[in-house]
């Protein structure tokens, strides 16, 4: 059977677009026949990736990052969302697991994942998204170390220039001029110094003898001092044993007393304690007590019945008439009126 060019020329076409579709898709990152696992990683910014970077596993490419989409979020770290696909279908992602943003090499940025060896959480599913990471790069590193020093060099050429332009103006006509200047008044006041000095020189050979003088009775004062030194340190030994001696003797008598005073009172209330004596027996025995407490009532009773019933007790004679009582004379009656008028109402 022969096949017409037209034919040929249709397969071919196919053909051509088929592989171009294919070899586009792979350019983007896809695998070549399809069926890669995606997921989506949100970052604060790109990190100058961009699409088709490698995603790499301990050093290995297993797969290619697909899309990089600013989506402006609320949240600052996710502002980047970047979707990848994992190319090796056996190769799970633990929950807890690091995506980073990292150079692969010295010009070369990619996805660097870092697989949690702890799979108890379970795995991202496909379509899942996760949280990851920006590295920093060794430029922006290199940056940061040398921003500070270029400021201090800066700082230090600056302040070179400054010198410079001190010891210019110092060294012209005009500050050579006053340097000369300076130094002529240096020169007078030494001079001055010298003359100074010559009039001190003059003044201590002229009262060298008052000097001596006075050195001379310094010495006479200190060994009067130095001679009475043994007299004076006798009297205050003196002083400090007879003011020990009134201290320690008088506390100690003061403890003494108070130890024997504390002593008799110790035995005092031990023997209230053992029932001795009245105040122990009272503190002790319980029938004195109440024999005393009952006679005290006793002696309430008799006196209210007494108040009350006087003739019960007393036997008055009136005119015309007798009253019934105990009979009693003229001296009881009156110590029993007495006794009456004392007790309280």
């Amino acid at each position: 059977m022969k096949i017409s060019k037209e034919i040929k020329t249709g397969v071919i076409a196919l053909l051509a677009i088929g592989l171009l579709v294919t070899g586009v898709n792979f350019l983007k990152g896809n695998s070549f026949f399809g069926g890669d696992e995606v997921y989506y990683a949100y970052f604060s910014n790109s990190g100058g990736i961009a699409p088709a970077s490698s995603v790499v596993l301990n050093g290995v490419g297993v797969g290619k990052v697909l899309a990089v989409e600013n989506i402006l979020d609320e949240e600052p770290e996710k502002q980047v969302r970047i979707k990848f696909n994992l190319q090796n279908h056996d190769l799970k992602i633990p929950k807890g697991s690091v995506v980073e943003i990292g150079p692969l090499d010295l010009f070369t940025k990619g996805l660097v994942l870092t697989l949690n060896s702890d799979i108890s959480q379970g795995y991202y599913e496909p379509g899942d998204s996760f949280m990851g990471v920006v590295a920093v790069d060794i430029f922006t590193q290199v940056k940061a170390y040398a921003d500070p020093v270029t400021t201090r060099l800066q700082g230090m050429m600056e302040k070179l220039d400054n010198l410079v332009v001190s010891f210019s103006s110092f060294w012209d006509t005009t500050a050579t001029s006053s340097l000369q200047g300076n130094m002529k008044d240096l020169k007078i006041t030494i001079q001055r110094f010298g003359n100074v000095a010559k009039e001190v020189e003059d003044l201590i050979v002229e009262e060298k003898v008052k000097l001596g003088h006075i050195f001379s009775n310094v010495e006479s004062i200190t060994q009067n001092l130095k001679i009475s030194n043994d007299k004076i340190t006798g009297i205050l030994g003196n002083a400090e044993q007879l003011t020990d001696d009134l201290v320690k003797s008088d506390f100690k008598t003061v403890i003494n007393d108070a130890q024997l005073t504390i002593q008799k009172l110790n035995l005092t209330l031990e023997g209230i304690n053992n029932g001795e004596g009245t105040l122990g027996k009272l503190v002790k025995d319980d029938v004195l007590f109440t024999e005393l407490v009952q006679t005290n009532k006793s002696l309430q009773l008799l006196i209210e019945d007494l108040t009350i019933h006087p003739e019960r007790y007393v036997h008055l004679s009136l005119i015309g008439r007798k009253v019934k009582g105990v009979p009693i004379n003229s001296d009881q009656e009156k110590k029993l009126r007495n006794l009456l008028d004392s007790i309280p109402d």
